[in-house]
């Protein structure tokens, strides 16, 4: 898609987040999405080879193939929101093998689903497309609903599957964040010693962040520090919702801030709220992947939306499923063709 036609589609939002100036975290102190982001950033890490070459992999697949940018189709949905509310808009994706097709005709960096999704076509697409084997799930099944991620199967079964990336969840602010930590931490650290990348989902969940009609699950405060200790576990890509609101800690009245947080390092534009969580994942040393979100009438535009905020914070890509999968199979390849078009596009730089 050309440049006018990402501005036409934004519509009244173009000058806002097209124009915008960031002047909390310069642009210039930033480890941003580069062709040679891996040799920059990973080379002085204690990645090993193999973590290395896994990273190449991801990065080098698919439309941003050495851009340095991600786009990576997940599907856990199956899982986490009922495979019934999730595919029957959609039902040819009950089979997973039209996950693989989607994400290899969308022209995706890599994939991100479940261990069975991915055991029972593992043969036929694992050189087709870099595998994420998500390895645990909120099973939703359980009454009442409770926030807690379990494992569904082991890391050394994921590199079986010939994965390039284990992904696992975190509920921060769970009443079993706790044990969540400690489960996806030594994962990780057992998936960088088989040579397999990491990416956590770094999702906050507990009713009582959400206050006087506002949901700080996803404010830039709280979100930031989840990303920071995403990061301090050893997380190579770090997923999360795009911000939307800023000072929970204060509303919750919990946790440490200062008013250099509020009054300096964001404001409430979308963009510097997105870079307060860029800034939280080392300076962009792990890249920042922000989610889709939920599939409705206006997913074009809202996509293009989101993309230009990640991008113009600072972050690394999209990571969006329901919006792709819960369509059409051609108007799910156009929509993340579209997105990626957004990284593409040499005209919306840096903020």
């Amino acid at each position: 898609m050309a440049y006018n036609d990402i501005v036409k589609l934004l519509g009244s939002d173009a000058d806002s987040l097209l124009k915008h100036k960031c002047e909390t975290f310069p642009k210039d102190v930033l480890h941003v999405p580069s062709p040679d982001f891996i040799d920059r950033i990973f080379i002085d890490s204690n990645r090993n080879p193999q973590v290395l070459r896994n990273l190449a992999a991801i990065h080098n697949h698919g439309r941003l193939a050495g851009t340095g940018y991600l786009s990576i189709l997940p599907v856990d949905q199956g899982i986490e929101h009922t495979a019934g509310a999730s595919f029957a808009k959609n039902p040819m994706y009950f089979d997973p093998e039209n996950i693989l097709k989607l994400a290899i005709e969308g022209g995706c960096n890599a994939v991100a689903t479940t261990f069975g999704n991915l055991a029972i076509v593992a043969r036929k697409y694992a050189h087709k497309i870099p595998f994420i084997v998500k390895i645990n799930h909120n099973e939703l099944l359980t009454y009442p609903t409770k926030y807690d991620q379990v494992m569904f199967g082991s890391v050394a079964d994921a590199w079986n599957l010939g994965a390039a990336a284990v992904g696992a969840t975190i509920y921060f602010g769970s009443e079993q964040s706790d044990r969540q930590i400690v489960e996806v931490a030594k994962a990780f650290e057992r998936a960088h010693e088989l040579g397999m990348a990491t990416v956590l989902w770094c999702y906050v969940r507990n009713n009582d962040f959400k206050k006087d009609g506002v949901n700080y699950e996803t404010s830039a405060d709280v979100t930031g520090q989840a990303n920071h200790i995403g990061v301090t576990i050893q997380a190579d890509i770090i997923k999360q919702k795009l911000p939307d609101s800023n000072g929970g800690f204060n509303a919750i009245k919990f946790g440490k801030t200062d008013p250099l947080m509020y009054n300096k390092l964001s404001t409430d534009h979308p963009i510097d709220l997105c870079r307060y969580q860029v800034a939280n994942c080392y300076m962009g040393r792990a890249g920042l992947i922000n989610s889709g979100g939920e599939s409705g009438e206006d997913d074009f535009k809202q996509a293009v939306k989101q993309a230009v905020i990640n991008k113009r914070a600072g972050g690394s890509g999209l990571i969006m499923g329901r919006k792709s999968f819960q369509r059409p199979f051609k108007e799910g390849v156009d929509l993340m063709n579209l997105v990626q078009d957004v990284y593409l596009a040499k005209e919306i730089d840096l903020a």
